[in-house]
């Protein structure tokens, strides 16, 4: 038994032996650390929901459109993905979301009802009004009026002298959403053949009150209706405005003036947006 001890100290003493020793020691550590690792970015992780069927936008997400499924852990490192079904059932598939069948569920893609936004309205810029234009299948191409395209705004009237007139009224107006009678956007839901009835943008207070004036003048059988030309880097860089002002005069001259209306409407559009500045900085 001394032997051995005596064996033992002397190969320990020996410089060889230990720097072998403890190269072994480190390959060890190595191979079982690097293993260990492997083994736990590799383990799958169980119960990971994803969508059972093609969940539409604005849809509440039930249990019978989840299943679960296995996953490799790197796949959850980021943390944006919903880890269990209990977290998603009950809630909604944002409005700008298709989550398809087979999908994990983004932190992104699914909010509570409260959150759930009108992108229309959310898309208003600042200072602007949201105004509903009434439109047909015809009056749209066929149905190829998107959101995001630009669009002129026609008029057509008779004039006093039962002459047709047809100009251009609006240039540049940004289309934001396409909904149907029943409020809902006609393109959101790939599954649902939906018929548009109204364009929805945003103008400053003086273009809302006058398509509204020009809404309202049957008498001379006023039509307003869109004309695309898609999107452009010029056509983005454009703000909305008046075309023709020979427009614009025969509208004004055929409708009584109410400063209090135009006063009021400027003032409030003025207020909302000093709220809304002085929210944001708060």
């Amino acid at each position: 038994m001394n032997n051995i001890v005596n064996s033992l100290k002397r190969m320990l003493k020996n410089k060889n032996t230990v720097t072998i020793i403890g190269i072994l020691a480190v390959i060890l550590i190595l191979f079982f650390g690097y293993r260990y690792q492997i083994k736990r970015q590799v383990d799958p992780v169980s119960g990971i929901p994803v969508a059972a069927v093609n969940i539409q936008p604005r849809t509440q997400i039930t249990s019978d459109m989840v299943e679960t499924i296995s996953v490799a852990p790197i796949v959850l490192q980021k943390g944006e993905i919903y880890q269990n079904s209990a977290a998603v059932i009950g809630k909604y598939s944002n409005y700008n979301t298709m989550i398809p069948k087979g999908s994990m569920f983004y932190l992104n893609t699914v909010v509570e009802l409260k959150d759930l936004p009108d992108a229309a309205l959310v898309e208003v810029e600042e200072g602007k009004i949201p105004y509903n234009f009434p439109v047909t299948m015809d009056t749209t191409y066929g149905n190829s009026i998107y959101p995001g395209n630009y669009i002129d705004i026609y008029m057509k009237a008779n004039t006093s002298t039962d002459r047709i007139m047809v100009g251009k009224l609006l240039e540049n107006v940004k289309v934001l959403a396409v909904k149907d009678s029943a409020g809902k956007n006609v393109f959101e839901n790939s599954e649902e053949s939906r018929t548009p009835a109204y364009l929805i943008f945003g103008v400053d207070a003086k273009v809302n009150l006058l398509l509204r004036k020009a809404s309202y003048m049957s008498n001379y059988s006023v039509e307003l209706f869109p004309v695309p030309h898609g999107t452009s880097v010029e056509a983005a860089d454009k703000e909305s405005s008046v075309s023709s002002q020979t427009l614009q005069d025969f509208i004004n001259a055929h409708s009584v003036a109410n400063d209090e209306v135009e006063t009021k409407t400027t003032t409030t559009t003025t207020t909302n947006t000093a709220q809304a500045t002085t929210t944001t900085t708060n």
